[in-house]
């Protein structure tokens, strides 16, 4: 059990045998006789609808212990990507909407934790920051100012801002949340990826 004033982002909680993962927390002390509020943006992991409720600081919950297993991507497959345990070979699959936009971002033989619930997959922990290939983008510009930007389709699909002087064909770091640029990937990695 947790009390509603220590969750932490990324904690796991069951509400109503249906289980959470907090992505924000936001105490706010009370006032006179009003007690303060926890204010909280929850994600159900097997559905990935978000919810905002509100706790009293004191209120318990009940927090889940996960089992973290490093799996490996093999591919993906309509509305799943599978998963293998390079220990035991044995494969998983994972729907989509547990992963998330993040999702765009797998590669296969990328190694990435899994996170178990009861032998549940509930969660895939991405890295904050990931590198994908832009695929399409007007040529490159030198003559804008840089806090100038334009539109680039990278090779997952997915269409982001870019700055001025990106051009087709180089590897970009892109915020895996929210899907903003980042930086340029280093040359030597462009070069050999």
């Amino acid at each position: 059990m947790v009390i509603a004033s220590e969750l932490k982002d990324g904690t796991v909680i069951r509400i109503d045998r249906r289980i959470y993962r907090v992505l924000e927390v936001e105490s706010k002390a009370g006032a006179a006789k009003l007690g303060g509020v926890v204010k909280t943006k929850l994600t159900d992991v097997r559905s990935g609808r978000m919810w905002e409720p509100h706790f009293r600081p004191q209120e318990r919950l009940e927090e889940l212990e996960l089992d973290r297993r490093m799996m490996e991507f093999l591919f993906s497959e309509g509305d799943n990507c599978t998963f293998m345990n390079p220990d035991t070979y044995e494969q998983i699959a994972i729907p989509r909407t547990v992963l998330g936009p993040a999702a765009q971002f797998l590669q296969p033989g990328m190694e990435l934790p899994v996170e178990f619930f009861a032998e549940e997959p509930i969660s895939v922990v991405f890295p904050a920051v990931a590198e994908a290939r832009v695929q399409r983008t007007a040529p490159p510009t030198h003559s804008q100012p840089d806090s100038a930007w334009k539109e680039a389709t990278l090779e997952n699909g997915l269409s982001i801002q870019v700055p001025l002087f990106i051009a087709p064909g180089e590897v970009v770091r892109v915020e895996v949340k929210t899907g903003r640029y980042v930086e340029r990937a280093h040359a030597e990695r462009s070069r050999s990826a």
